[in-house]
């Protein structure tokens, strides 16, 4: 049997992750996205694994964006782990933070924002990879909830979710986070089309 789901959930989020493939086969829908998930060992236990979640359009080259918090911990329920987002009171002080580490010195849970319906209900199941057993897992918010943060003044809604899918030597991470219309239910911004389909390159240290 592989570790635990939530260690083995730890060790497979952690990493720097990119949709390259995808976007070369579909430029139309699909920006090419580089994503990092940098462990927070200063948030992190046994029992609570904590990233700072941030990513960067490759084309562009622009700085990276989006900078949030996932902590993921056991669940009470069988078969499930529980994951929180949380934003940052100062997102621009850690930006960087994917690529450098050292970023993170000093960050605390004082940095931490709870943000309404911002849990996740994480459910696992055993499956067979190469020559090993693993876990694939699925995130989603709860049915009819939408994640809300404030920015530029005004209230934005966002869903939140993953699937986590070893394949082989690698992992394949699908995300399906996206803005929302509150009143149509209309997709604003990210994956329009279906999900972000990410390749892990790297991994970090758990």
């Amino acid at each position: 049997m592989p570790s635990s789901p939530l260690t083995t959930l730890a060790s497979y989020l952690a990493g720097e992750f990119e949709n390259q493939r995808q976007a070369a086969a579909e430029p139309a829908w699909y920006v090419h996205l580089r994503l990092w998930q940098r462990p927070v060992p200063a948030l992190s236990s046994r029992q609570r694994f904590t990233f700072l979640l941030e990513q960067q359009n490759v084309i562009s080259g622009q700085p990276p964006y989006r900078q949030r918090i996932l902590q993921i911990t056991d669940a009470a329920e069988a078969d499930q782990l529980k994951g929180q987002y949380f934003a940052l009171k100062d997102p621009l002080k850690f930006k960087g933070a994917g690529r450098d580490a050292e970023v993170l010195k000093g960050i605390s849970q004082q940095d931490l924002v709870t943000l309404p319906n911002s849990g996740v209900v994480i459910r696992y199941q055993v499956v067979s990879s190469g020559n090993q057993d693993g876990y694939q897992f699925q995130s989603a918010l709860k049915d009819g909830e939408l994640c809300s943060f404030d920015y530029g003044g005004q209230t934005r809604y966002v869903y939140l979710g993953f699937d986590v899918i070893p394949q082989g030597d690698t992992i394949l991470l699908k995300t399906y986070d996206k803005g929302i219309d509150p009143d149509t239910g209309r997709g604003l911004w990210g994956a329009l089309m279906g999900p972000f389909e990410m390749v892990k390159q790297a991994s970090f240290e758990v």
